[in-house]
């Protein structure tokens, strides 16, 4: 087995006396599409600025492609490609002036550029475009030729810090097939994103929160194991007097509203169900439906972060 990607192992970034990340240790695979999910604040864009080699570790141990961060930052940033969410592009310059500039800061030889190019403007879907400028092109375009620029230079491992930020769902599911197709290619993909329907696309996740690691697995894996109890569904109305019950009863773990119904994690679905039936009929709450489902990563994600916080 290849040695993994990048290795983290008890990473601490401090500021003062507050921890942005708090001694966490994980590794991504080669060629695997690797999640590292949170709200805003959890520490996902610190641990990415250290990996990137652009902010010095507090302490721990951290290497990207074999290279340690805190010893050879620079040697990282050459061998790596990286993309925020604000793209990294210069809207002042056309697509073609872009390609270049970035072509020569990752110092892709002359003799490589042209076919780089040419490769970068078509995966972004931008032929006939490339005198165009930047800042005049739809959201989506310019993600993908933000993409196509920071892997000019054929890196081993990408960064993704929240790319798909304010991008439409079809050009978010453009992106995510041009991501697999790297990583079929052997690119290890570092996305960090607070959507969690995205991290559906990842071969596996790590969840953080208030710079500590909560769980970590394959989306499956978590959905079936790291929720805390099992979830009920429960269409009641009206729903915000439901929740206001549920949370003063004690009797549920966690509730929340999901659309025009409840999510309600229970230590047990099958004791809870008559139980909750009764406590909403008390508070004179119709109920139309109650029945255990399955766990979203979304449910999952809430309910452990929920329990770091208490």
């Amino acid at each position: 087995m290849s040695a993994p990607a990048v290795v983290v192992e008890d990473l601490v970034k401090r500021f003062g006396d507050f921890y942005a990340v708090d001694h966490i240790s994980f590794q991504a695979r080669k060629g695997e599409i690797f999640g590292f999910l949170g709200p805003n604040g959890a520490g996902k864009s610190t641990t990415i600025r250290m990996l990137c080699g652009l902010l010095h570790p507090t302490s721990g141990v951290a290497s990207v492609a074999g290279i340690d961060v805190a010893r050879q930052p620079e040697r990282v940033r050459q061998n790596i490609g990286y993309m925020s969410q604000k793209f990294s592009l210069y809207n002042d310059l056309t697509v073609e002036e872009n390609i270049r500039f970035f072509g020569g800061m990752y110092q892709v030889p002359d003799a490589l550029l042209a076919e780089r190019m040419s490769w970068a403007v078509r995966m972004a879907g931008l032929e006939g475009r490339e005198r165009t400028l930047t800042s005049t092109l739809a959201v989506g375009w310019r993600q993908r030729l933000a993409l196509g620029c920071s892997v000019l230079h054929r890196p081993s491992v990408l960064f993704l810090d929240e790319p798909t930020s304010g991008v439409d769902p079809i050009s978010r599911r453009l992106f995510w097939e041009l991501i697999h197709e790297m990583a079929a290619g052997g690119v290890t993909v570092f996305v960090t994103t607070h959507y969690m329907d995205e991290a559906e696309y990842c071969n596996r996740l790590v969840l953080i929160y208030r710079g500590k690691i909560v769980a970590s697995g394959s989306p499956a894996e978590l959905k079936r194991t790291a929720m805390r109890g099992e979830l009920l569904l429960i269409e009641c109305s009206p729903l915000g007097a439901a929740l206001e019950a549920l949370e003063q009863s004690g009797s549920a773990v966690d509730a929340a509203v999901f659309g025009n119904a409840l999510h309600v994690a229970v230590p047990s679905a099958s004791a809870a169900i008559a139980e909750l039936r009764a406590l909403l009929a008390a508070r004179a709450i119709h109920v139309m439906r109650i029945e255990p489902i399955p766990a979203s990563l979304e449910d999952v994600f809430v309910s452990l972060t929920q329990g770091s916080a208490q």
